[in-house]
């Protein structure tokens, strides 16, 4: 790019920044802090709010260097441009900045530019819309100099910040219907989250990797993001989209997970070998994208709250799985090689649910010597005792503004 017109695209991009905007403070803004000699990597679903959390960033920051490189007008960067925008940083705004990079993995071999300020002891941090490709990169340029972070769209507590309202059941059939991308919230469009699912389908996976067939794609995305908290397994997704190979189906999975859409959850066993060769459960990123984009989600209010369930348990970083021996537990979730809780979901619990739901949970805390479990509901609370076990039913939406998980 000539410097001239980078000069004026940062130039631009710096005043859209002054812009004075309302934005709710994200909870991960106090745990991304830049470091000398480290790259922050913050990484998530398009839209889900990375750009907010670097302007937010940028407000403590007296002296900072910015580039947003999904700008259009920066159609043609390339990796040589990164040295000419670090002399129009310098020149325009001074020496010791700290360094903002947004989507980033929009430029082919960023990471050496990255690579060489890290070297410098200089303070970068960067965003990205693409888990696997960012980890490829950092993993080969950047190992043991990079810190990662994942960000999702709001919270629950997020959402009740957004809208200034008291946590309540009221409010979190709100939450619990429109999901948290904060574009969405603010327009209350079904095209915003149905655009999104195009954007996310077309640019991070078919022109990223290449894809033609972008009409099996789709197709196999919505049936994904439609059916969270069902059993699949890769040949019967092989079959029921008439695909050519099983591996054509895991690469699409891989793709998808990696463009945070959607998440897939392995059945529990101790042997990695059977884990990896028994069905997973796939979940989506949002309630409220799944709902726009699917005719079937938003009738299943049990699959809507579990969803729910599995996307808080994943923002506190949790290595999770589900449980199916003679019962079924929905998820229990290891810490330090140990499982540390189990956690059962159901919408109501009634007179004929009751015994397949508690002997699933009881059986899952048996296994695991566990002395505690949960059962989440819409809006019950009890508690029971089940001989030496413990089981508290409460409702999700307590739950999730709680520090402990179980």
């Amino acid at each position: 790019m000539l410097k001239e017109r980078l000069g004026e695209v940062i130039a631009y991009q710096r005043k859209e920044l002054s812009l004075d905007e309302k934005t709710v403070p994200r909870e991960d803004l106090d745990s991304v802090k830049p470091i000398t000699s480290f790259a922050i990597v913050v990484s998530g679903i398009r839209r889900c709010g990375k750009s907010t959390l670097l302007k937010q960033l940028l407000k403590k920051e007296k002296k900072f260097y910015y580039l947003n490189l999904e700008d259009i007008r920066l159609d043609g960067f390339e990796l040589q441009d990164f040295t000419k925008a670090d002399n129009i940083f310098k020149e325009g705004y001074g020496n010791n900045g700290i360094y903002f990079f947004d989507e980033i993995q929009t430029v082919a071999k960023w990471e050496l530019f990255v690579r060489w300020l890290v070297d410098k002891k200089e303070k970068v941090v960067l965003t990205g819309s693409n888990a696997s490709l960012l980890s490829r990169e950092l993993g080969t340029r950047l190992t043991g100099r990079h810190l990662s972070h994942e960000l999702f769209p709001f919270s629950f507590r997020e959402f009740l910040e957004y809208y200034k309202v008291k946590p309540s059941k009221e409010s979190f059939a709100r939450y619990f219907e429109r999901g948290g991308f904060p574009e969405y919230l603010e327009k209350k469009q079904n095209y915003v989250l149905q655009e999104l699912l195009r954007d996310v389908i077309m640019r991070d996976v078919a022109i990223r990797f290449g894809i033609r067939n972008s009409r099996l794609l789709k197709k196999l995305a919505i049936y994904l993001v439609s059916n969270v908290g069902k059993e699949f397994s890769y040949n019967s997704l092989k079959k029921a989209f008439s695909v050519a190979s099983v591996q054509t189906v895991i690469d699409f999975i891989s793709f998808f997970e990696d463009a945070y859409l959607i998440f897939t959850v392995p059945k529990f066993d101790y042997s990695f070998k059977k884990q990896q060769a028994n069905p997973r459960k796939v979940y989506s990123i949002d309630n409220g994208l799944s709902a726009t984009n699917s005719i079937s989600f938003s009738k299943d209010k049990r699959r809507m709250l579990e969803n729910q369930v599995f996307l808080h348990l994943r923002r506190k970083n949790k290595q999770i799985f589900y449980f199916k021996e003679k019962g079924e537990c929905d998820f229990v979730f290891k810490e330090k090689e140990k499982i540390t809780g189990a956690i059962q979901v159901c919408y109501s619990l009634t007179g004929d649910n009751r015994k397949r739901e508690v002997s699933g949970l009881l059986e899952a805390l048996k296994k695991f010597k566990l002395k505690k479990g949960l059962i989440l509901t819409y809006n019950q609370e009890d508690k029971l005792e089940e001989g030496s076990k413990e089981i508290v039913i409460k409702p999700v939406w307590k739950w999730m503004l709680e520090k402990q998980v179980i």
